[in-house]
């Protein structure tokens, strides 16, 4: 007896049932009057929402108007050789001895700049006490300040950025092939 009454607690597989609710028909609809949803199968009369397949305009369609895109002058550009330098503030190089020169190995050997970069970039947040030799690719107007002011100098790097490197047989835009040398 012991045993039936716990089996009948514990769950057994062939016993499992979705909990009610969880489970519902598939909706048959444009079967017929009878059904309550025959004909125009719950869609309402004509129109654009009743038509096949029914989908709305795209995101940011103005209804044939000129979209607000189009409108708009375009603004800007996308340097096709972004520099992207790893931003580097003041108050960090404080942490260097006095009359020391600051480069980007130097930034690397004490953890200030990790990852790849095209250079450094010094940024103004924070004081600086001690007179460095600061050389990096680019100084914001407050970080030239405060290392002058602390009686430091700064160098800036110049790095040559290799030219794009055209295919040999395509001649830039608006430019005529060169004739073949002849042999």
């Amino acid at each position: 007896m012991a045993d039936e009454k716990i089996s009948a607690e514990v769950p057994i597989l062939s016993r499992l049932r979705a909990p009610k609710g969880a489970v519902t028909k598939k909706l048959r609809v444009g079967r017929g009057p009878g059904s309550g949803l025959g004909k125009t199968a719950g869609r309402g009369q004509k129109g654009q929402k009743a038509r096949q397949p029914g989908n709305i305009h795209k995101l940011h369609f103005e209804g044939g108007q000129m979209p607000l895109n189009r409108r708009l002058p375009k603004v800007g550009f996308n340097s096709l050789f972004p520099r992207d330098l790893a931003p580097v503030n003041v108050k960090s190089l404080d942490a260097f001895e006095a009359g020391a020169t600051v480069d980007e190995a130097a930034l690397r050997a004490r953890g200030l700049v990790k990852g790849r970069w095209d250079g450094v970039k010094i940024l103004g947040t924070g004081e600086l006490s001690k007179k460095l030799v600061v050389k990096a690719d680019a100084f914001s107007a407050s970080a030239k300040e405060k290392i002058e002011k602390a009686g430091g100098s700064i160098e800036t790097i110049e790095k040559k950025v290799a030219p794009v490197v055209r295919h040999k047989n395509k001649p830039a835009k608006g430019k005529k092939p060169k004739a073949a040398a002849k042999a």
